[in-house]
Order: structure tokens, then C-alpha cells, then sequence
């Protein structure tokens, strides 16, 4: 099934719902600007996609786009990767190093899981976005940039600014400009248009014409996809690789996801035989998630201690 590519928006992303129309609005107004944006959704909703639509539809397009994932570089190395270091700066820095922000110098710089960056890396990140000067790691000098931020998160703002996740003068510097990503399941028919696409690409690099069961075309539409964009992306990978001609969705999410509870109408529903350690865990962390992040009434909530709650979360 080929799919019409008018379907598609900014060369990149697809989807006909109206939380994804608005979406769509939102990307071409801001993207004519030079505005900071700061995109906020779950996990595995395309939040870096979108970033590089923003950058695509932008006045430096022809520029570089830069994307940094925020939590997996060392505390201790975020610094000299984001903003360089010079010669000599700490043992094993033989030469200059130029950081990221450099490189997206007259482009665009994605910071995804902002609220994984240090609070004292937030402080030095604030100056830069206001003055756009900073300094490598062990020099004096001043390094001018013009750069476009756009950051990410899949937290609660104000749960994180709470918490301490994220400084709240930092919070309004990126949020000039907000922008939700729907969940997947907010999405309607964009669900099987979506698995459509990952399938005709599957059929197309194996030169194979395979195609959806009627049951498949069921569960695209009744499952939550707490994965999202992502999970339902490999879902449609491990069905076409077990499959002969029919893909069989049920089974490989069952084989994923049939353990996992599921949260409607706030009720927390388990599978029997679930390990104690793995319930307890997750009616932790969905109580946390029900409270917006806020730990005092979570630990409340559970009939615990906040210190037994943060003894948990560490472990989790």
C-alpha cells in the first residue's frame, strides 16, 4: 500500500488528526521565527522529529541541526561537551575540542531531556541563551554563537521545577515558545496510517508484499501504545519478521506487553501472577505520575514514608 504523500508534512511526519493539525500549525508559526521552543511529551512521541521540522521549515535550514541527548552525558562531562574545552583544560584534553554549540553555530541546537542537564550547567546554559557568549572549559576567552535552541522533556514542568529537575527562571527562558506532543493514542487514524508506513518500508527494503490481519487492524485501534510512536514502530518490525505473509500484531505485543499493567479511569489493572516486587513498583511509580510528581503526596497516597518513597525510586 503506497501511501499518498500528501500525507506527509515538512518531508518528515505524518498524520491527519486534528492534535496533529494543531501540531502542525504551531511548527510553521514558530518556525519563521527565531524563537527558543521547549517540547513537551512522553516517551517516544517524536519529540526530536519535530525539532528537526522546526529547523526544516526555519531560515537555517541549510544550516546544522545538532541534537544532544541532555541524560546520557556524565555530570561531569556535560560542560566541555556542550560548550568545549581547551588544551590541557584536565588530564586528557591533548588538544582543543569544539563543543556543541559551536557546531550548531548559525543552525539549530536540540538539547533533548533537558531536565537530566545538572542544575549548575542550567545556570551556565541560562547566560548563554541571554548573552549568547560563553567560554570553553578552560579558557578565557569568549566565544560569540548564534544558535537556535530547541529543548525537550517528558516530565511535568512544574513537577520538575518542584522537584528540582529544572530552575524555574530557566523554565521560562525555554518556554518562550511551548508546544505539546500528542501521545500516540490521541491520535485516531493516525495509528494504522502510521504502521502502514513502517510496513511499506519493511516491504520495500525486503522487496516483499505483506500485509496487516484483520485482528492486527483491530488492536492498532484498541491498544494504548504507552510506548508510543516508537513502540508501535518496532511492534510492526518484530511482526514483519516473524511473519510469512500476514502480520499478526497481538502476538508480539502479548509477548512485549501482556505483563504490563494498564491504567483506565484511574484504576491500576494487573495480570495474574505478576511478581509482588514488580506490582509494587509499578503502583509506585503510577501513583507518582497520578500526583503530577509530587512525592509528599505519593508517599501519602501509599501509606509510606516520603524517605521510603525516595529509597524506592532510587532502586527503581
Amino acid at each position: 500500500m503506497a501511501l499518498d504523500q500528501s500525507l506527509k508534512r515538512f518531508g518528515i511526519m505524518y498524520g491527519l488528526s486534528p492534535t496533529m493539525e494543531r501540531l502542525y500549525q504551531q511548527v510553521e508559526r514558530v518556525a519563521v521565527t527565531d524563537a527558543t521552543v521547549l517540547l513537551v511529551g512522553e516517551s517516544g512521541t517524536g519529540k526530536e522529529l519535530i525539532a528537526k521540522a522546526i529547523h526544516q521549515v526555519s531560515s537555517r535550514s541549510e544550516e546544522t541541526f545538532v541534537a544532544v541527548n541532555c541524560g546520557a552525558i556524565p555530570a561531569h562531562l556535560i560542560e566541555a561537551a556542550l560548550f568545549g574545552h581547551e588544551r590541557g583544560s584536565f588530564t586528557g584534553a591533548v588538544r582543543q575540542h569544539i563543543g556543541y554549540f559551536e557546531h550548531a553555530s548559525r543552525g539549530t541546537l536540540f538539547l533533548d531531556e533537558i531536565t537530566e542537564m545538572p542544575v549548575d550547567m542550567q545556570v551556565k546554559l541560562l547566560r548563554v541563551l541571554e548573552c549568547g557568549r560563553f567560554t570553553r572549559v578552560g579558557g578565557d576567552e569568549e566565544v560569540n554563537v548564534d544558535v537556535r535552541l530547541i529543548a525537550a522533556t517528558n516530565r511535568d514542568l512544574e513537577s520538575a521545577v518542584k522537584d528540582g529537575h529544572l530552575r524555574e527562571d530557566l523554565m521560562y527562558r525555554l518556554a518562550v515558545f511551548p508546544v505539546r506532543i500528542p501521545p500516540l493514542r490521541e491520535r485516531g487514524a493516525d495509528i494504522e496510517l502510521l504502521a502502514q508506513q513502517f510496513l511499506q518500508i519493511h516491504n520495500e527494503e525486503a522487496k516483499t508484499q505483506k500485509t496487516f490481519s484483520r485482528s492486527s487492524l483491530e488492536v492498532l485501534r484498541s491498544y494504548s501504545w504507552p510506548g508510543n510512536v516508537r513502540e508501535l514502530k518496532n511492534v510492526v518490525q518484530r511482526a514483519f519478521i516473524l511473519a510469512t505473509d500476514t502480520l499478526n500484531l497481538e502476538d508480539c505485543i502479548s509477548d512485549v506487553a501482556s505483563k504490563k499493567p494498564t491504567v483506565q479511569d484511574g484504576y491500576l489493572n494487573f495480570f495474574v501472577g505478576t511478581p509482588l516486587a514488580d506490582a509494587q513498583k509499578e503502583i509506585i511509580l503510577a501513583t507518582l505520575k497520578h500526583y503530577s510528581g509530587n512525592k509528599r503526596l505519593t508517599a501519602e497516597a501509599l501509606g509510606i514514608s516520603l524517605k521510603t518513597l525516595y529509597n524506592r525510586l532510587k532502586e527503581y
